[in-house]
């Protein structure tokens, strides 16, 4: 590839995912039926008396991202080392990208243009460590949620439809299971490498795997106990903006149905252009068993959407803009 061509791409490509990811996200909030009901809600919120909660939960998003961008330091600090202020970047740029993906697979992808060119490939590999730690913390969790419904919210009167005890019971162990491997798999990742590594296929991309080899135990457990940190805050903005909108539920069960809406939405693919819908029936299927406040539990679900998922997404794109394919002059 000529130098020409290398320029031309470093000053176009950042410009033109800035364009495309404004228009999308412009879209997504269009066609946003629970928001567009919510708005007034929320705008009646920003002049009540507890307007000063949902700045509180504002500041806990940037706690939330800044938590993501010391695990991206930490995954990343074996091939390079970034500032903290370049990871948050970094991970506003992965937002702003994974919000038209399912799941948000693209974000990895975004974080990585951010490092050196030789690095790319092998970061964004390296990033799966981070999603493993917080997959675990989100179902492990969520399972002890599931397991303080089915005892302590449930019961005669309060039963979720189209979910039996019984098959209740039987989800709970499944994904019981399913964490204790994945967690197996999560601290034994240097073996599980080195095993792939003899299959012809994968051994010639051995370079960009090597490193998912070296991540210590101590290293591991510090990407967990970051998730744990994140996945609280989480917990705590939900609590906050259910108050703001006249929802009070005491606060280990709005832990607890909060973290089977996390594990749902873990479950179950989405993308961000129906994201917003799917948050606000789970949120009414489970929150609704303890109050009938569905207009509350609608703005909450927006709320949160808007603030920890919309914002940043929006910073984001203007970081691509800087974005530079070719840093070699």
């Amino acid at each position: 590839m000529t130098k020409r061509t290398k320029h031309f791409l470093n000053y176009i490509v950042g410009p033109l995912l800035f364009l495309w990811l404004s228009w999308a996200i412009y879209k997504q909030i269009q066609v946003q039926t629970d928001l567009s009901q919510s708005w007034q809600t929320i705008v009646l919120a920003l002049n009540g008396p507890q307007s000063w909660k949902i700045g509180l939960v504002v500041l806990l998003m940037l706690v939330n991202w800044g938590i993501e961008a010391r695990k991206w330091q930490i995954q990343v600090k074996g091939i390079q080392l970034i500032s903290f202020l370049n990871a948050f970047k970094a991970i506003l740029a992965g937002q702003a990208m994974g919000f038209n993906t399912i799941n948000r697979i693209g974000e990895p992808i975004a974080r990585a243009a951010f490092l050196k060119e030789g690095n790319r490939v092998r970061g964004a590999v390296l990033s799966i460590v981070g999603s493993m730690a917080q997959i675990i913390v989100t179902f492990g969790m969520g399972t002890i949620a599931l397991v303080y419904m089915r005892w302590n919210i449930l019961n005669g009167e309060r039963q979720l439809e189209g979910l039996s005890i019984f098959w209740l019971d039987v989800l709970t162990y499944v994904i019981s299971m399913g964490i204790f491997l994945f967690s197996f798999v999560y601290f034994k990742l240097a073996g599980l490498i080195q095993l792939l590594e003899k299959i012809s296929f994968v051994r010639k991309y051995q370079f960009f795997l090597a490193k998912l080899e070296d991540f210590h135990w101590n290293e591991l457990i510090r990407l967990l106990s970051l998730s744990l940190f994140r996945y609280l805050v989480f917990l705590i903005q939900y609590f906050l903006l259910l108050q703001v909108f006249n929802i009070h539920i005491f606060w280990l069960d709005v832990f607890s149905l909060v973290g089977v809406m996390f594990l749902v939405l873990g479950i179950i693919p989405t993308i961000a252009l129906a994201e917003l819908g799917f948050r606000g029936k789970v949120s009414l299927l489970l929150l609704g068993l303890m109050t009938d406040n569905s207009v509350g539990i609608i703005a909450t679900a927006a709320g949160i959407w808007l603030i920890n998922l919309i914002l940043p997404a929006i910073a984001g794109t203007l970081f691509i803009l800087g974005v530079r394919l070719f840093r070699n002059k």
